[in-house]
This record gives C-alpha cells, structure tokens and sequence, in this order.
C-alpha cells in the first residue's frame, strides 16, 4: 500500500520538548534585549558625552542610528534569512548585537561610539523582522501566548534599562552601565547557535529522508516565508499600490509615529536635566514612558479592528502629544509626570498602525507590500527626527524649535492618520 508523505514543519512538535524550552529562552532572551540598547543608553548620554567630549547635536545623531538601523538592516534580514534560514540569520544578528554593545562600552572616542552603535543596531534590526517569523514557524499552535510573552518581554526590556542605566553608572561607572546587556545577549546568541545546528541536523535527516523514500513526498519548508511562498506567490505585484493615497498616508502616519516615539527616547532625560531634574529622574520618567506601550499593544489592536473608522484613536493620539509637549515645553518639571504618561499613550499609534496593515489589505500579497512599504520608508523618515531635534536645539540655543517641529509633524500624523483610517482595502484603491 503506497502512503504519501505531507510536509510538517520543522519545529519543537517534531522535535520533543527541549527544543521548545531552547527556543522559548532564545525568543525570552532577545525580546527583552531589542530595546535595552536604546533606552539604557539616552539617560547616559550627557554623562558619556562629557567623557568623550561630544555635545547635544550629536546625541540625536545616536536616534537616528537606531531609526536608521531598523530601516536598512531589516530589509538586509530577509534577504540573509533566504540565504541561510531564520535560525541562522538570528545568530549573525545576535552576534552583531553582543560585539555592537561590547564595543560600544569600550569606545575611547565618539567616533568609536557611533561606529560600536551602527555595529550593535545592525543586529536589533535584522532580529526586529526575524523574531516574528520564527515564533510562526515554531510555536503556530500557541501564536497568540508566544506573540503576546513577546511583546511584554520587550516592553519589559524597554522599562528596566533606563532604570538601571543612571544608577549602575555611579556605582561602577557609564561603560558598566552600557555593557552589562551583553551577557544577556551573548546568551541568547548561544541560544540561537544550539537551535540552528539543531535545525540544519534536523533539516538534513528530512531531506535524506525525502530523497530515499519511494512515494511521493514534499520536503519541508525552511522558513515561513518559503512555506507561505509555496502556498501563495507574495511577490505579485498590487496594482496601482503605489498610487494608492492609502499605502502612503500609512507610510506617513507610522513614518511619524516611529519620529515621535524615537525623538522622545532620544531627548527626553536631556530635557529633563536641561530643566534642572536630576539624572536618575530622567531615566526614570523615560521608563514611565516606556511602560505604557505595553498596554497600548493589547488594547488598540480590538479597538482599531472592531471600530470601521478609527480614526477618533489617532485624533486622541495626536491630542495627547501635543498635550505632553506644551507640558515639558512651559513647565517641565512642574507637571513632569502627566506630560510623560500623555507622551506615552500618545505614541500608541504604533501598534493601530501595525493592525491597520492587516486591516486595510485582503490578500498576503497586500499585506506584504504594504507592511514593508510603512515599515521600510516610515523609519527611514523617522530617521530625520532625533538628528533634527539636536540641530534646532544647537542652532536655536533652547528647545523652542524643536518643540515647531514637532508640532509640525503631529500635523502630519493626524492628516495621514485621517486618510489612512477611511474604511477601504489597498487592492481596491
């Protein structure tokens, strides 16, 4: 009797269970470090930049790395994980991030700190994209709890390193502060090196086997993308898409979230000590910041998708920002903490523009071109933000025109979030 073969994907279900606990801990361990790398860092800059002898026009220099980063590296990471599978593309990024934060810590100079910077960034990018997909091709059956400890885990991350970074800087001084993060990240590098030996042994016993076996059999798929691929040819083009008024007011409306979000994290503490607060408390109130995003993610996805028209969510949204910069622009300290929890559930835009790519699209191919279209040319517009802030500061001798700016760019937000939320799909505009 002949029996045929379908293919499984290659995951802990085949396995056995301490694969999955090796991939849990790997995903546990780089989801809490994409960020820590940021936001442990903004609070240290006047204390680095003193050392190094830089000024504020280079710390938005620092902002715009990061920005820039997830831009160019994230689209260098499919095409590397095509190469050489998720599993592999994660230790090359995990590597990059562990010698970027090694580096770093030990800059003698602000050139030294900017190229550690791009080195380290390089890799967060990269994992920034491949940490969805190898939670799908592994864990599909629990999606939404892995998805959901994902996320928590990075916000987490996010929280506690701007907490941490003024304090372990007295005691032991900024270079400690700044690289305690990589014995977390070499962790998870070692993590990752295991689970792909791991993969590659077992993805070779699946094509031997495929190979010898004498009934039809399909070999597994190495990647989700190769698996989707198989299914359903993303590639095609969506006519029109380009013209579409949809595809760009959402690569404006992220593109300006991303700028916000990232100018806040970049220049908050400097704002704050500028006005006379000690540095601690501007790690703190940028942790503060920080943790409302972790609500943001599971509160405004049901809201973005069960309402037709959402766009009272960015009128909110944009409400909130300009609410937290007149605050820290006419009493800084005076009302400190309601302007921080104003910026920071003003910038939940960011997950309503994450669902909205699902939401406004019918097919995978739309939802493809769409998400990296918003994600690709939104940061790299966001990359302006940070560098921008420094340079009207310095040029200005205050914060005044940074404040224009920004305003300027809530104007967009809103506009393009006016747009964008119109009920419509991209194959139909």
């Amino acid at each position: 009797m002949t029996r045929t073969q379908t293919a499984q994907p290659i995951g802990p279900s085949t396995s056995g269970g301490r694969s999955a606990v090796l991939l849990i801990s790997a995903i546990v361990l780089t989801a809490f470090n994409l960020r820590t790398a940021v936001t442990g860092f903004s609070p240290l800059l006047d204390t680095i930049g003193a050392e190094l002898s830089f000024g504020p026009s280079l710390f938005g220099a620092f902002g715009t790395i990061v920005t820039a980063s997830f831009a160019v590296f994230g689209f260098a990471a499919a095409a590397i994980a095509r190469r050489f599978g998720l599993e592999w593309t994660l230790v090359i990024a995990t590597a990059a991030t562990t010698v970027g934060v090694v580096l770093r810590a030990a800059s003698p100079s602000a050139t030294a700190l900017i190229l550690s910077t791009v080195v380290a960034f390089a890799g967060v990018g990269m994992t920034n994209v491949l940490i969805v997909p190898i939670v799908k091709q592994y864990f599909a059956s629990r999606l939404k709890s892995i998805t959901s400890l994902y996320l928590s885990l990075l916000q987490l991350g996010q929280f506690t390193a701007p907490l941490l970074a003024v304090p372990v800087a007295m005691a032991a001084g900024w270079r400690v502060a700044v690289g305690m993060w990589v014995v977390l990240t070499a962790l998870a590098f070692a993590l990752w090196f295991v689970a792909a030996l791991a993969a590659s042994r077992r993805r070779t016993r699946a094509s031997a086997a495929a190979l010898g076996a004498s009934t039809e059999a399909v070999a597994p798929a190495h990647t989700v993308a190769d698996a989707v691929a198989a299914r359903n040819d993303t590639r095609s083009p969506v006519p029109g898409a380009w013209r579409s008024r949809l595809l760009w007011s959402m690569v404006l409306m992220f593109g300006m979230t991303a700028l916000n979000t990232y100018a806040i994290i970049t220049w908050l503490p400097t704002i704050l000590v500028d006005a006379g607060a000690d540095p601690a408390l501007g790690g703190a109130l940028l942790a503060l910041f920080s943790v409302f995003g972790l609500g943001a993610a599971f509160v405004v996805p049901p809201l973005a998708v069960g309402m037709r028209n959402p766009v009272v969510i960015v009128i909110v949204c944009v409400a909130l920002l300009a609410v937290g910069y007149t605050g820290l622009l006419i009493a800084p300290l005076d009302g400190a903490v309601i302007w921080v929890i104003a910026l920071g559930l003003g910038v939940s835009t960011f997950p309503m523009c994450l669902t909205l790519v699902n939401v406004r699209t019918k097919t995978p191919a739309g939802s493809s071109l769409l998400s990296g279209a918003m994600q690709g040319i939104g940061y790299g517009l966001a990359c302006v933000g940070p560098l921008l802030i420094g340079v009207l500061h310095d040029l200005g001798g205050g914060w005044g025109g940074s404040y224009v700016f920004l305003y300027v760019t809530l104007g967009v937000l809103l506009v393009s979030g006016i747009v964008a939320c119109r009920p419509g799909q991209l194959e139909r505009s």
